[in-house]
């Protein structure tokens, strides 16, 4: 169970990952975002938002409704 969740299903890139990133910035060392989206290129755009942040993407996954789901760690 995560921290804190983020319903991003219906934005379009790149507002999830900046929504998410906000979150994060608020968040303590070892918390964990989980967010839900329906963009596909929240799959690639998550990737390259935990590279270059230094926080973790534990989870990346399709889900059986369709939408993508993502575990984030705040480092």
């Amino acid at each position: 169970m995560a921290d804190q969740e983020l319903d991003a299903r219906g934005m379009t890139c790149p507002l999830p990952v900046m929504r998410a990133a906000k979150i994060m910035l608020a968040m303590k060392v070892g918390q964990t975002l989980r967010v839900l989206a329906t963009d596909p290129a929240t799959v690639t755009d998550f990737d390259a938002y935990a590279r270059g942040s230094g926080n973790a993407l534990l989870e990346s996954k399709k889900t059986a409704k369709g939408d993508f789901e993502f575990l984030l760690k705040r480092a």
